[in-house]
Parts: structure tokens; sequence; C-alpha cells
């Protein structure tokens, strides 16, 4: 399936939004997609449907910045969907699947160099990261451009994550693992939150790049 399905026109180790949104414009040929939300600097944060089963999942790529991988990931499996194979159809037949490719486009746009080096955003990153020199920059950065993780915004279980990082020496903005003053303080995490309420989610996938891994339980979930 990887072979016969995989996404050529996103390759190298980086991509950015603007090469993925002529891939949701193609693949939008229903007004499947929206706009859930705006990133800190204002770049729109997508969603896309496809599906009549009455099982909702749910899946989403990069909230870590450089995790250029799972977005790749990501497109490869809508082209599955979008293939009319036999597999294809028993997939869209049974689910309705929910996408975000690339929850953290500033991020992305940071690690692949597109931000400009000469804005406020960037020297604020490029200020922030120099606190972390084991973190190279900008290719280690995971968080968004305020310098929080985005995987570590969620009102469940945020204290607990606090408590773990802040002991790990993570009590500022940072590349990764800075949980924030609050959850939810980051428009990209409020986007997510706010668009998984809305919807009865059977199962949530977020793609990473941790290795071949899958986390299946949270807490006593």
């Amino acid at each position: 399936l990887f072979s016969q399905y995989k996404e050529e026109s996103i390759h190298g180790r980086y991509i950015t939004l603007d090469s993925i949104e002529p891939l949701l414009q193609k693949l939008n040929t229903n007004n499947q997609l929206r706009i859930i939300g705006k990133s800190v600097l204002k770049k729109p944060i997508y969603s896309y449907k496809i599906g009549k089963g009455k099982t909702k999942i749910f899946l989403w790529s990069q909230m870590h910045g450089n995790e250029s991988t799972t977005t790749k990931a990501l497109f490869d499996f809508l082209n599955v969907l979008h293939s009319g194979s036999e597999l294809a159809q028993q997939l869209l037949n049974a689910f309705t699947f929910y996408s975000i490719p690339m929850l953290n486009p500033d991020g992305v746009n940071l690690v692949n160099g597109s931000l400009n080096f000469n804005s406020n955003a960037y020297t604020y990153a490029r200020y922030t990261a120099r606190k972390y020199p084991d973190v190279p920059f900008p290719s280690g950065w995971k968080a968004n451009i305020n310098g929080v993780d985005l995987n570590l915004q969620f009102p469940s279980g945020w204290e607990n994550a606090k408590k773990i990082k802040y002991s790990q020496g993570y009590t500022s903005p940072s590349p990764m693992n800075y949980v924030g003053s609050a959850p939810l303080t980051e428009p990209e995490a409020q986007a997510l939150y706010n668009f998984t309420l809305s919807h009865n989610f059977r199962i949530m996938l977020t793609y990473h790049t941790q290795g071949k891994e899958i986390y299946w339980q949270f807490q006593n979930y």
C-alpha cells in the first residue's frame, strides 16, 4: 500500500503549509474542507472529512513542528481512501474519517526555514532556543511559535505533566516540553480541543515521529 499510494508531491525532510494546501484543495471534491482555527501567526488550521460510516475516527498530524513524516503519512492514508479500491470502499462505508493535517503551521515554518529571519517571531524563537543549547535550532523545535508544546496543552492530566516537565527544567517557553502557563492558552490547542468536543469520536489517532511505537492507552481510560 505504501508504494502504491505514497503522496509523491511532498518530499524531503521538511514540508510547508503552502505545499499541502493544493493537495487539500484537490481532495476537496465535495466541500469536505474546513478552517477550524488559526495559529498564533494567523495561519489556517484545516480539517478534512471523508466517509459515510457511523463510527467517527479522528486523525491529526504535526502538532510538533519538526515531525513532518507524520503529515506525509496522513496524506498517504488519504490517498488510500480516495483510491476507489475495495479496501477504500469498505473503510468509507464503515467509518467517517476526520483529519487535521499540520496542526502547528508556525512551528513547521520555523523548522523548515520559511519563517522570515527578520520577523519578531523568529527573533523570539531564536532567543528562546539559546536557553537550551542541547536542542538544535531550528531543527529540534517541536513547540508552537510561542514555545509551548501543544501536546502538553490539554486539561486532562495537565497538572501532572507540569510537575514532570518542570522537574526536567522546562519551566518557561522552550523548543519542546513546556506545558504553558495554563491549559489551552494556545490557539492551536484551542482549535483541536473545540473540534474534538464538537464531535463524538470513537477513535482518535495522533501521528508522531517516535519510532515504531503505538501508544494506545491514556491513564486508566
